[in-house]
């Protein structure tokens, strides 16, 4: 059964992989046996991410992208192809917030979140489906959504928007390419213990959210590893389309 989630000799591309859940993600795909290119802007952020990989016997090079550029998507790819020829799975994980009341919001804070977090997606997405089209290879892509796109909360309304539109992309484009053998699969993440949110869920209000999820707890980054390799191997070849929340039930908690 392990074999269905095998990874090995498979060539993933993750974006947002020098910090957070990118890294993270990073991490797990190698153990799983993938060869990795690992993006994102900071050059130096990505080359520890590389070496921590490197150190525990993974396969990973580090390509500067931003996903708002289509030429520097562009570039990277073809970086990539030609570390460890042509990409097979996809995660689509850079991300930004701008936490701020929805009246307070500057037109610079809502385009900062929605071209990284919706229109990064969607061109990460495209330029990868393209070539997998064009290589005839096929493909997983793994969108890394919130439950955020699903219910929403006060203070990111451009995150949520944002987020609900990288969940109906994730069904737009499995439609259009299960034809070209590309699924395309959403990960909802609840909310996880980071290093960056520590501070925030010590206070009375981080610890009042904690109460409103079912399971009483915050998700630990190590348990959303089965649903992306579920999403990202041949263990989900018959999924496409999906959204699957990894939140501790919070999505069906009472209102």
């Amino acid at each position: 059964m392990a074999d269905l989630f095998d990874l090995s000799g498979r060539h993933v591309l993750v974006t947002g992989a020098s910090s957070g859940l990118g890294r993270h993600f990073a991490g797990t795909l190698a153990r799983a046996g993938a060869r990795l290119s690992l993006c994102a802007r900071r050059a130096d952020a990505l080359a520890e991410t590389v070496a921590r990989i490197a150190e525990a016997g993974g396969q990973a090079h580090a390509v500067v992208m931003d996903v708002t550029d289509a030429a520097s998507i562009e570039r990277a790819l073809d970086a990539a192809e030609t570390r460890f020829g042509p990409v097979q799975v996809l995660v689509n994980n850079a991300g930004v917030t701008a936490t701020k009341p929805a009246l307070d919001l500057t037109e610079a804070d809502w385009d900062g979140v929605l071209d990284t977090n919706l229109k990064g997606v969607w061109l990460v997405a495209q330029a990868a489906g393209q070539r997998m089209v064009r290589h005839g290879t096929g493909g997983s892509i793994v969108n890394i959504a919130s439950i955020l796109g699903l219910r929403v909360t006060g203070g990111l309304a451009p995150y949520a928007a944002s987020k609900a539109g990288v969940v109906q992309l994730t069904k737009s484009l499995a439609l259009e390419w299960a034809r070209h053998r590309i699924r395309v699969n959403a990960l909802a993440p609840g909310y996880i213990k980071t290093e960056l949110n520590d501070a925030f869920f010590e206070s009375e209000a981080g610890k009042a959210l904690i109460k409103r999820v079912p399971q009483r707890r915050l998700g630990e980054a190590a348990e959303l590893d089965g649903p992306l390799l579920l999403l990202a191997s041949d263990a989900g070849a018959y999924m496409t389309g999906s959204v699957v929340a990894v939140d501790g039930g919070h999505l069906v908690s009472g209102l």
